[in-house]
């Protein structure tokens, strides 16, 4: 084949690979409405557009010289017309055949089955029943059991048919005019129209400052014309007074003018907001698609997941038509699978059990979708199974050492079922694919809380269960709390913080070497958010106060307060993140920029609730800041460059930057004094190995502490950057703000 030739083969492999996602959709679909035994007029309907669906998923795999498709579609398609024409009734055998078809083609498709004797089994009973012949038994399950969607990476469904709700319509594929295009290329203009909200933001403090100077030039002509009026006795024509005049003209001239440019800024800028408001709203849409795409593939999961544990489940989807963003639909993927993993496994009993119950042997699982306040969405996960095994808990917790039996005993209900959510804990006696490991609960909360949702867990004994995730509906934005901690600001995730409160030095009481503080009757754990954050005081400590302001931070049913310095405002926060140097520091999750154009750290609640089960036993000693220590930092990364000025300004330094090597030499040899250089290793113009032996060689800088951090962590980097003449060398991916602190402190 000719490089044009494997070019023009790639191209159309992409378009077949969005193109197959359609097809497949539509005749799971088809397939699973069938199933429902619809009137016949509707059955000969959705057998018509099913045999459509597949005839054209196979001649798209025969341009692409997929073969093994195209041989499972023929025999599908054989089935499909003798369907058509009367020859052939479906039975529940022959739907089942015609499922493994689709899945066979759908594994096909996404690399999970290949090619082989087995497939020629199926082709071969594919064409036995099409000639009439009925399958003796129901072939073997081919979908994966961890498989989390029907479809390679679907983009589109129609919403799955239920008991109680209508028939399916017909396949919603080609409804409505479409224009396929690269997810990549969306987010990326999501992301771009996201970053306008800095630009109007400076543009807007630009305005103030331009207003400011309008009325203190308006306040400079008001004086002037104050010292004109008391030497005016001299004669209107006296040089002075002449002077004076012609000032005053000028003045007064020069306030109306940067006035006019003031408001004309003013409106310009609320010109912008509407503008980029209505942008961000169309750009954010076009990431929205119906939740259906979510969960319809989830239906032939659980069909086949029920057969794997012997036990009938109806799955009734509501709501599927709500939009949510894309982006939240692809996170949730892998929290819902586990959710309807869970109630399969442990929450619906087998058919005879049900029975003895006094329940239908059939059992039921729905997912349904809301819209709820503030822009959230709810999806609620609910089984009409046994409910949660609060004994069962109890004694795996104490069997698994998470607790003593007593501890375990004295859980309350609520308490007992918020075990479920530890990570390895499992009250399934057996491992098998579907559960036993005890991580599916901690993995589905883990996801929600980083997605800014929430999880919470209603069960009644032999009744059933329902789980209920709250999740904001685009990931765009969402709502935080600002605090400030040590003269830095840090934004809390609204879903985390429980509630603020202010309590009295006196409140404060000391368990086990601990402290502590009772809010509306329970006793809670008391930290401060700067031990936690490693932060040293940015100024001399005085007197403790006589109050404290506190966070209350909770996740999975552990609460704890948090001491900050003072909660400033509770606002919508656009969150950037920090670049993969960053990914692991600690306790930030990403960076916003709030309207005063100042850069904060959002907080990760699950990593602060863990360090503080870390935080010093007793209240932190006093560190008295004598004199700030002058920092120079030169990064070229604004997110990392803003991360390490917060961080040692929080710390009590005086930090200056400078955006790249050539920058930083120019502050260095400029006349400032500093005592530390703390700099990025690859910078454009000049990197930080160059600027160190700059550093080195110049007579009066010879002395300064030079500390490199970089994303460099081999042995040669590391040693070339000694041979330099760093005094230290840290590694951006194993990056730890107490260790940053710890050299700094020990440099200077």
């Amino acid at each position: 084949m000719s490089q044009s030739d494997d070019q023009l083969l790639k191209r159309l492999l992409a378009m077949f690979e969005v193109e197959a996602e359609e097809h497949l959709s539509a005749i799971a679909a088809g397939l699973l409405a069938l199933e429902q035994a619809p009137p016949r007029d509707r059955a000969q309907e959705l057998v018509e557009t099913t045999f459509r669906e597949v005839h054209t998923l196979k001649g798209a795999a025969r341009a692409v010289n997929l073969g093994a498709v195209v041989a499972v579609c023929h025999a599908m398609e054989s089935v499909f017309a003798a369907l058509k024409g009367g020859r052939l009734a479906l039975t529940p055998a022959g739907l089942d055949l015609l499922h493994q078809g689709y899945a066979r083609v759908r594994g096909l498709l996404d690399g999970s089955l290949a090619a082989g004797p087995d497939q020629d089994v199926l082709v071969a009973a594919l064409d036995a029943y099409a000639e009439g012949q009925e399958p003796a038994t129901a072939m073997p399950v081919l979908t994966p059991p961890d498989a989390p969607s029907a479809s390679p990476a679907s983009e589109r469904g129609t919403e799955t048919p239920a008991p109680d709700v209508p028939a399916l319509d017909t396949p919603r594929v080609g409804s409505r005019p479409t224009l396929r295009i690269a997810t990549a290329k969306v987010d990326a203009l999501l992301r771009h129209a996201e970053e306008l909200v800095s630009a109007r933001l400076a543009a807007g403090r630009q305005v103030a400052e331009l207003g400011g100077l309008a009325s203190e030039v308006a306040e400079r002509v008001r004086s002037h014309e104050r010292a004109r009026r008391r030497v005016v006795e001299e004669g209107e024509d006296s040089p002075t007074v002449r002077l004076l005049k012609q000032q005053g003209d000028t003045l007064r001239w020069l306030s109306g003018r940067i006035a006019q440019l003031a408001n004309a800024g003013r409106q310009d800028v609320r010109i912008l907001g509407k503008m980029l408001d209505s942008l961000l709203d169309e750009a954010k849409q076009v990431l929205m698609v119906p939740v259906s795409v979510l969960l319809d593939p989830m239906a032939p999961l659980v069909r086949d997941l029920a057969r794997a544990e012997g036990k009938d489940v109806d799955l009734v989807i509501r709501g599927g038509d709500l939009e949510i963003d894309r982006r939240i639909q692809e996170e949730m993927k892998d929290a819902l699978l586990h959710l309807v993993r869970n109630a399969i496994a442990h929450g619906i009993e087998p058919p005879e059990l049900r029975e003895r119950r006094g329940k239908s042997a059939r059992g039921t699982l729905a997912i349904t979708v809301a819209q709820t306040e503030g822009g959230r969405a709810e999806i609620a996960i609910a089984d009409d199974g046994g409910g949660f095994d609060v004994v069962g808990l109890r004694l795996a917790a104490a069997e698994q050492g998470l607790m003593t039996p007593e501890a375990a005993a004295a859980l309350d209900d609520d308490a007992a079922r918020a075990l479920a959510f530890h990570s390895g804990l499992s009250t399934s006696g057996l491992l098998t694919d579907v559960a036993g490991r005890g991580l599916g609960l901690a993995i589905v909360q883990e996801k929600v809380e980083r997605l800014g949702g929430s999880l919470a867990v209603e069960s009644t004994p032999g009744l059933g269960t329902v789980f209920r995730i709250r999740l904001p509906v685009t990931l765009a934005s969402f709502r935080g709390v600002l605090v400030e901690v040590e003269g830095a600001c840090f934004i809390l995730p609204t879903g985390g913080v429980e509630r603020v409160a202010r309590i009295a030095q006196g409140a404060i009481a000391t368990v086990e070497n601990r402290e502590t503080v009772v809010l509306n009757g329970r006793t809670l754990g008391l930290v401060r958010l700067a031990d936690v954050l490693g932060l040293l005081p940015a100024r001399a400590v005085q007197a403790p106060p006589s109050h404290h302001t506190v966070a209350v931070l909770s996740r999975g049913g552990q609460a704890t307060a948090f001491i900050v310095d003072r909660v400033r405002d509770e606002q919508e926060v656009l969150m950037k993140g920090l670049g993969p140097q960053l990914a692991r520091a600690p306790y930030v999750t990403g960076a916003s920029v709030l309207a005063t154009g100042e850069v904060a750290l959002i907080l990760n609640v699950a990593d602060l609730l863990a360090g503080a089960a870390q935080a010093p036993a007793t209240p932190r000693s006093t560190v008295t800041v004598s004199r700030k220590k002058s920092i120079l930092i030169a990064e070229d990364s604004i997110t990392a460059r803003t991360l390490f000025k917060n961080l040692l300004e929080a710390a009590g330094y005086q930090v200056r930057t400078a955006v790249d090597g050539v920058d930083a030499w120019a502050v260095l040899t400029g006349g400032e004094e500093f005592d530390l250089l703390v700099s990025d290793v690859e910078m454009p113009r000049m990197g930080g190995f160059e600027l160190t032996a700059k550093v080195r060689g110049a007579a009066k800088l010879a002395d300064l502490p030079v500390v490199l951090i970089t994303s460099l962590g081999s042995r040669e980097d590391k040693e070339r950057g000694i041979d330099a003449g760093a005094n230290a060398y840290l590694v951006k991916d194993s990056f730890d703000q107490g260790n940053l602190l710890q050299i700094v402190s020990h440099l200077v």
